[in-house]
């Protein structure tokens, strides 16, 4: 174990588990690693200790590899003992993705109302082709032309592709629940924006923060608008979860994110993930002098080139940094002849 320091943030570990393996990151908490098949290529999911089982926080995408590395974590770092409960932290496939393969094995599933309704209502959602609403989306967003042919004939990702089938039954977290894990008593503060309901947990005991996607160090969690509620301010609800997660934080708490490296530090880091977008939605402001579609706003956005891989999360992170202008009354838009959005900064 090492400390290593990047931008005010303390890195206790430099590198992670090797798959199959774990690194004790406090006593009776595991930490493990799972690959994803995309350019944020790994997930990390946590186990701990109950004594005679284990409560594991999140699983990976379901496939027949992350299905035979679970196999090899439960007979070797496990030590053999069963997983009694699975805890989502929110609904992303590649976090809640085996929750019913463990249910069929005797698991309990514990995750927010909406975590668990949109795993259930995402699972039986799937399409060939993307749905009419979905390419209309696309069209008013300004997708590139190219790409919208591309995809109009392709299967879109489906939830179920890497979900295991949920049965039904859960149970419910809700926001100032406390419950027990690991031998600590946990608070449960919920968060918004990335996902709708984010469960994130506090220990009472010691310095723990089990915080799935809300809260990660050196990246942004994406912040989208998809064509299920167009008009939807997510930025809105990110801001003011990491507002109200700036008041709990506290320098010495070890941060266990679903992504890259445990951290300490969570005061910087709040002030840095609330300042990004601040800066994002000036920059792109002074963009909107000029009208501009949702897809011609991605460099004062991201500042980089956006390849093949990363367009559709950058196009619906487009549009919520323009919905929550809108909201604001900062920007308006008009439909142009060719069916897309133009957004500029408001005259008034």
């Amino acid at each position: 174990m090492t400390e290593t320091t990047r931008k005010g943030l303390n890195y206790p570990w430099d590198t992670p588990p090797d798959t199959g393996s774990a690194i004790e990151v406090a006593d009776g908490v595991l930490w493990m690693r799972l690959p994803l098949p995309m350019a944020l290529d790994h997930v990390n999911v946590y186990a701990l200790d109950e004594g005679d089982c284990w409560t594991v926080i999140d699983t990976g995408f379901d496939s027949g590899r992350t299905r035979a590395i679970w196999q090899r974590l439960l007979d070797g770092p496990l030590g053999g003992k069963p997983v009694s409960r699975i805890i989502g932290t929110h609904h992303h496939p590649d976090h809640i993705g085996l929750a019913g393969w463990f249910q069929s094995m005797g698991a309990t599933l514990w995750a927010t109302r909406t975590t668990w309704l949109f795993s259930r209502m995402l699972m039986l959602d799937a399409q060939d082709r993307p749905t009419p609403e979905t390419l209309a989306f696309w069209q008013q967003s300004g997708m590139d032309p190219a790409i919208l042919a591309k995809r109009r004939e392709e299967r879109p990702f489906n939830f179920a592709d890497v979900v295991h089938p949920m049965p039904v039954g859960f149970q419910r977290i809700q926001q100032d629940d406390v419950i027990e894990m690991g031998g600590r008593s946990w608070d449960v503060h919920i968060g918004n924006g990335h996902s709708p309901e984010h469960a994130v947990f506090f220990s009472r005991d010691d310095n723990l923060v089990i915080a799935g996607d809300q809260i990660l160090p050196s990246i942004s969690p994406n912040i989208g608008v998809y064509a299920t509620e167009p008009m939807a301010d997510p930025l809105a609800e990110w801001l003011e979860a990491c507002e109200r997660f700036a008041e709990l934080a506290r320098p010495d708490h070890l941060v266990l994110g679903g992504h890259k490296l445990p951290f300490t530090g969570m005061p910087t880091r709040m002030c840095q993930l609330i300042d990004n977008h601040h800066g994002a939605l000036k920059r792109l402001l002074k963009h909107l002098e000029t009208p501009q579609t949702a897809a011609g706003c991605f460099p004062p956005l991201f500042k980089r080139r956006i390849g093949d891989s990363e367009y559709g999360l950058a196009l619906v992170e487009a549009v919520a940094h323009l919905n929550h202008l809108m909201h604001l009354g900062q920007v308006t838009r008009e439909m142009s002849p060719d069916g897309a959005w133009l957004w500029q900064t408001s005259r008034a």
